[in-house]
C-alpha cells in the first residue's frame, strides 16, 4: 500500500475497505448532501412565525430563503478550486461545521440578523457541497455502476425534502420556528463521522491537494455574485412593477457579460518567452502560462455539445422543478381551498415515489443512453403541467394526484440521468469544475423560476380580476395558464435534451 499521501489519502483507504471503500464514500457524501438539501427546503413552513416573532413584513423574512439560495448558488463555483487546494475532506468537515454551527446560531439566535448570518452561512456550505457526489460518481464508479449509484444518490437527496417540511410542519405546530434549525445538526454529526473514517485528504483524481495551487478568482467571484444577485432582486422587483427592476436586469445582464470577458481572459497564457535554439541565431517562441488564479469558472466544458446542452437543460429543468414546487401547494391553497396540513400530507405519497422512482432508473440506466431518459422525463413533467387545467373542484381531486404523481415520475426519470449525461466522456481534469458549473446553471434557473412563475401567476391574476365577476373562477384560470407556461418551458427542454445525444464513452475510474 503506497502510503505517501498519508494514510487517509484515497490510495490508503481504498487498500484499507477494497472495493466497499466508494458506496461508503458515496454514503458519507450523500448523508452530508441531504443536510443540505433539508435545510435549504424545510424553511419555508417556518416563515410565517417567524415574520410574527420578529414582526417583520414578508418580503422582508423571505430572505430568510433568498439569501440562503443566492449564498447557495455563487459557492458552488468555488468547489474544484477548494478541492483541489484542500482535498475532500477538509473541505467537506468545513461544509458539515459549517451547516452544523448555522443550524445551532439559527436555533438560539433573538435577532433577525444573526438569522440571517446562519442562513448565509448554511447557504454557502450546501452550494459547495453539492457538486461533490456527482464528482466521486463519475470518477470512482465505472461506467457501468454509474446509474445504480446516481439513483442511489438520488434517492437520499430527494427523501430529504420529501419528507422534511411534514415533519418540519409538527414540529413548528409544537416546538415553535426555532426546530427548524436543529433538523439539520443530527444529520451534519453523522456526515462528520463518517467523513473521519471514509472521506479522503486526497484531492479529485487520488492526488495530494496543493496549497500553492493558484488562488481563487475573487474577481470572478464577486462578479458572479453581484449578477446573481441583481437578477433575483431584479425579478422580485418585476412582481411590484417597479422601474428598478429594469435597471436592476440591464446591470446583472452587464455583469454576466464582463464575468465570462474576464473568465476568457483568464484562459489566456500570461506572456510568451523567447528562447534561442541550440547553435543557431535564429529564435523560436515558446508560450510560457502564468497563470496566478484559475478561472472561477472553466468555459472550456461549453466546448463539448452534450455538456452544453445538459447545462441548458439543467436551467430550464431548474426553473419547472422549483417553479412547481412553488406553484403547488399556493395553487392546492388558493384555487382549491384545501388546508395546509392537507396538502403536506398529499404530497408525501408523491415524494417517497419520487424516490423509488430515482431507485429504479438508476438500475436501468445503462439500457438507454442518458439523452433518453432526461427526454422521457421531461415530457412527462411537461405532460403534466399541460393537463392541469382539466383539474376542477366539482370533479374531484383524483386527477390531481394521478398529474401529480405523473410530474413526480417524470423528475425520477431526470434526476439520476441529467448529469451523467452531460458529463460522461469530459475529460477527468474539467469533471469537478463541469459538475459545479452544472449546479450552478440548475439553481440559477430555481432561483429565477420562482419569481418566474410568481410573476406570470400574479399578472394573469390581475388581468382575470378585472375581467371577471366571479373571483374562484379568475383564480383558476389564472393558475392553470401559469401552469401550461411551465408546461410550454418544460417542452422547449426538450429540444436541448435531445441534441445531447450519445456522449462520448465515459472515462475509466481513478
Amino acid at each position: 500500500m503506497d502510503l505517501a499521501q498519508g494514510p487517509h489519502s484515497l490510495q490508503a483507504l481504498q487498500a484499507r475497505y477494497g472495493e466497499r471503500h466508494r458506496w461508503l464514500l458515496l454514503l458519507s457524501v450523500m448523508l452530508g448532501s441531504m443536510a443540505a438539501v433539508m435545510s435549504s427546503t424545510i424553511m419555508n413552513v417556518a416563515i410565517p412565525d417567524m415574520s410574527t416573532h420578529f414582526t417583520l413584513g414578508q418580503s422582508r423574512v423571505q430572505w430568510v430563503t433568498s439569501g440562503f439560495m443566492v449564498a447557495m448558488t455563487v459557492s458552488m463555483l468555488t468547489t474544484p478550486w477548494l478541492l483541489s487546494r484542500y482535498g475532500y475532506r477538509r473541505v467537506y468537515e468545513v461544509c458539515m461545521w459549517l451547516l452544523l454551527g448555522g443550524g445551532v446560531l439559527g436555533g438560539l439566535a433573538n435577532d433577525f440578523p444573526l438569522v440571517m448570518a446562519a442562513r448565509v452561512a448554511e447557504g454557502l456550505a450546501a452550494g459547495v457541497v453539492q457538486p461533490i457526489p456527482a464528482i466521486i460518481i463519475l470518477r470512482a464508479f465505472a461506467s457501468e455502476e454509474q446509474g445504480r449509484a446516481s439513483g442511489l444518490f438520488g434517492v437520499g437527496v430527494v427523501l430529504a425534502p420529501a419528507i422534511g417540511p411534514s415533519i418540519g410542519g409538527v414540529l413548528v405546530d409544537v416546538f415553535g420556528w426555532r426546530s427548524i434549525f436543529f433538523m439539520v445538526v443530527p444529520l451534519a454529526m453523522l456526515a462528520l463521522w463518517l467523513s473521519r473514517r471514509y472521506v479522503p485528504t486526497s484531492a479529485p483524481g487520488g492526488v495530494q491537494a496543493d496549497a500553492d495551487s493558484p488562488g481563487l478568482d475573487w474577481i470572478g467571484l464577486a462578479l458572479a455574485s453581484a449578477s446573481t444577485l441583481a437578477l433575483l432582486n431584479g425579478l422580485v422587483q418585476l412582481r411590484g412593477d417597479d422601474t428598478v427592476a429594469v435597471a436592476l436586469l440591464v446591470l446583472a445582464g452587464l455583469g454576466m457579460v464582463v464575468f465570462v470577458a474576464w473568465q476568457r481572459h483568464l484562459l489566456k497564457p500570461r506572456r510568451s518567452v523567447r528562447t534561442a535554439s541550440s547553435g543557431r541565431k535564429a529564435k523560436s517562441l515558446r508560450q510560457v502560462p502564468r497563470v496566478r488564479r484559475g478561472p472561477l469558472m472553466n468555459l472550456q466544458v461549453f466546448g463539448h455539445r452534450h455538456f452544453a446542452m445538459g447545462a441548458l437543460v439543467s436551467f430550464t429543468y431548474g426553473i419547472a422543478l422549483f417553479g412547481s414546487t412553488y406553484l403547488l401547494p399556493v395553487y392546492m391553497q388558493m384555487g382549491l381551498g384545501l388546508s395546509p396540513s392537507y396538502i403536506g400530507a398529499a404530497l408525501l405519497p408523491a415524494g417517497i415515489l419520487l424516490a423509488v422512482t430515482i431507485a429504479a432508473v438508476g438500475r436501468l440506466s445503462h439500457r438507454m443512453p442518458p439523452a433518453h431518459w432526461v427526454s422521457w422525463g421531461l415530457g412527462l413533467l411537461a405532460l403534466s403541467f399541460a393537463l392541469m387545467p382539466l383539474v376542477h373542484p366539482a370533479a374531484g381531486l383524483a386527477l390531481l394526484w394521478i398529474l401529480v404523481i405523473l410530474g413526480r415520475i417524470g423528475l425520477g426519470f431526470i434526476l439520476p440521468s441529467l448529469n451523467l449525461g452531460a458529463l460522461r466522456g469530459l475529460p477527468k481534469d474539467l469533471i469537478p469544475q463541469a459538475s459545479s458549473v452544472i449546479g450552478f446553471v440548475r439553481m440559477l434557473g430555481g432561483a429565477a423560476g420562482v419569481s418566474i412563475c410568481a410573476i406570470v401567476l400574479e399578472w394573469r391574476l390581475a388581468v382575470y380580476a378585472l375581467a371577471s365577476s366571479n373571483p374562484a373562477s379568475a383564480d383558476l384560470r389564472a393558475f392553470n395558464e401559469t401552469f401550461v407556461f411551465l408546461a410550454t418551458m418544460t417542452a422547449l427542454a426538450l429540444l436541448a435534451a435531445w441534441k445531447m445525444g450519445e456522449a462520448p464513452a465515459p472515462p475509466k475510474k481513478d
